[in-house]
């Protein structure tokens, strides 16, 4: 009878135990992941502790992690009254811009036709886009610099836009081409049968059950436009046409660096970045996984 009675505080007491380790565990991994999020942070808290701070503070030893006093100097001068520094981050916008609608434009219908025509050579070309994000981005720079002064688009906007939507397009194709996959095949025959014509479908219907890809594609075809290098500093030759990223080097002189202006550009160049991932994280890496799941 004692034996009996023992029995269920000893399976009380092994749940008891389940659920401490259990806590335990779940402890650790948070533990874990926020050092890896400080640890990532790091150099994004830095960047900005630098540019709040007085020029002559920037070498202090020891090093101070919060500036004090905290001056907008930088941002003032550097920044919102520097004219050259203005006209980069609105080329960005404009580059940037562009390159999104573009990317949308010619992947959308691409990924679609991918994803829903019987094409003979469909997987030689899935093959072909993966190899294309394999290749560097100098790779693609000569070859376009030269191909583009014959047509007259080195220091335009529109080779700009162009050379970096050849950069996103592979990406864009290869994450929607997954949704459209996943758009059941009864809702598009309905729409026909309803007298939709093929372009009425793919508006009307098919465009609205993927709006997490096009989202997706859009956010990081933007992105990646925003902090090209290569592409800004080879084919814009004139610094009206280049982007910030390009702008970020001219604060790199021959006898030192500027640093508390340079890291205010820096902030101010990475803050919409920041935004889009910060607005539309849900989007994107709810687009991301499901567009690499779905088939």
């Amino acid at each position: 009878m004692a034996t009996l009675d023992q029995q269920p505080d000893t399976a009380e007491q092994g749940q008891d135990r389940f659920a401490r380790r259990k806590r335990t565990t779940q402890y650790g991994k948070a533990a874990v992941g926020l050092l890896i999020v400080l640890v990532y942070l790091f150099p994004v808290f830095w960047m900005v502790s630098t540019s709040l701070k007085l020029r002559g503070d920037v070498f202090s030893i020891p090093p101070e992690l919060f500036p004090s006093p905290v001056v907008f100097g930088s941002y003032i001068e550097s920044v919102f009254q520097s004219p050259p520094v203005l006209r980069a981050l609105l080329n960005s916008l404009v580059i940037a811009t562009g390159t999104l609608f573009l990317t949308l434009v010619l992947g959308t219908p691409a990924a679609y036709a991918l994803a829903r025509l019987r094409l003979r050579f469909t997987v030689l070309i899935s093959l072909v886009l993966l190899l294309a994000q394999m290749l560097p981005t100098i790779n693609l720079a000569l070859p376009l610099f030269v191909i583009f002064t014959d047509v007259g688009l080195v220091d335009t906007y529109a080779g700009l836009i162009l050379a970096n939507t050849a950069l996103a397009l592979p990406f864009a194709i290869i994450i929607l081409r997954p949704f459209f996959l996943s758009v059941p095949g009864e809702l598009m025959d309905a729409g026909r049968v309803d007298g939709c014509t093929p372009f009425a479908v793919f508006r009307r219907i098919v465009l609205p059950l993927i709006r997490p890809g096009l989202i997706t594609v859009g956010a990081l075809a933007f992105v990646t436009a925003w902090g090209e290098f290569v592409f800004g500093l080879t084919l814009a030759t004139s610094e009206e046409l280049q982007p910030i990223s390009v702008a970020l080097n001219r604060f790199i002189g021959q006898y030192g660096t500027r640093w508390a202006d340079l890291m205010a550009v820096a902030t101010i160049a990475a803050l919409p970045v920041i935004v889009i991932f910060a607005g539309l994280q849900r989007f994107i890496v709810g687009g991301l996984t499901a567009g690499a799941t779905k088939e």
